[in-house]
């Protein structure tokens, strides 16, 4: 699966927007239909995200697209006009608040109807936002739910608004967090979800950090994020994209680390021995595996 490291969520009816994006360094465009769009907007935003997705330049730029929730009028008519008219350019759909498989049933079975019908040979991927406490209690059952999903996002806003914590600042959005919390306010909800992704082979996205003036909270949070296991973190703002970009990518110490975990571990199965040392210490299959993601992810980059 192609990185994942920076997540832009741009509104779906803001056309400047969506070409300003396109030129950006960041690795996922999401063309928003749901919260940045007003009510009276949803329609004439559909029809500019189609718009956008066949006219710009997108380069090498993975497209994704956030439908509106499916407990509203507008979500099966973003889900079925612009996978129709646009499917074969988009690697995924983005469903918000996620509450139950069920939702995750309800856009795969429509994604196969919609391919079908259109002859696409371009599968659609399904990210699916967990976002409350129902979500978060069936995020393993949601992670299992269809094999096009490739992510699990977290949504920290609406998580908070979900079990009623405290609001501390403008956005909701993971600042001034340390003046109220000794330590990492979504430790336990951040992991569980990240646990439930990667048991099921999917990649963890971490929500975004609100206040985009702030780029030593931004760093911060980023790499909080990465320690936990989160793949990569959606930004807000296009001055946000260099700080995830560099957290979520390998350092070049780290890469030259897995080639030696790699090449140790291919010399020993050569020779027919099961155990490998590296610089004097034993290294296990679990750290072949991660060497082989680093490495795949470090490749993919072209870093190496």
């Amino acid at each position: 699966m192609k990185p994942r490291r920076s997540i832009i969520s741009v509104p779906g009816h803001v056309e400047k927007m969506h070409l300003k994006v396109s030129q950006s360094d960041v690795d996922i465009v999401m063309l928003d239909l749901e919260d940045s769009v007003p009510v009276e907007a949803k329609k004439s935003a559909r029809e500019q995200v189609i718009q956008s997705l066949l006219s710009l330049d997108w380069k090498e730029k993975t497209l994704t697209y956030r439908i509106n929730s499916l407990d509203t009028p507008f979500a099966y008519r973003d889900l079925l006009e612009v996978a129709e008219a646009a499917g074969h350019l988009l690697d995924a759909v983005v469903i918000p608040k996620v509450n139950h498989p069920g939702d995750v049933h309800f856009v795969s079975r429509m994604l196969d109807g919609i391919e079908m019908s259109k002859e696409s040979s371009n599968r659609i991927g399904i990210e699916a936002s967990i976002e409350t406490a129902e979500g978060l209690e069936r995020a393993a059952e949601i992670a299992q739910a269809s094999d096009r999903l490739k992510t699990l996002v977290f949504g920290i806003a609406d998580y908070s608004a979900s079990i009623g914590a405290r609001l501390v600042s403008i956005s909701g959005h993971g600042e001034k967090e340390e003046d109220i919390y000794p330590g990492h306010r979504w430790n336990f909800a951040l992991s569980k979800m990240v646990m439930a992704a990667k048991a099921h082979g999917l990649m963890a996205i971490d929500a975004p950090y609100g206040n985009f003036k702030d780029p030593v909270g931004l760093q911060r949070s980023a790499v909080m994020a990465s320690a936990l296991g989160c793949d990569g973190k959606w930004a807000i703002h296009p001055a946000q994209i260099e700080i995830i970009n560099q957290v979520f990518s390998p350092a070049q110490e780290d890469i030259d680390r897995a080639i030696k975990v790699l090449e140790a571990h291919k010399q020993a199965e050569s020779e027919g021995r099961g155990a490998v040392a590296v610089e004097g210490r034993m290294v296990d299959r679990a750290t072949v595996r991660l060497a082989k993601q680093l490495y795949e992810q470090a490749k993919h980059l072209k870093m190496i």
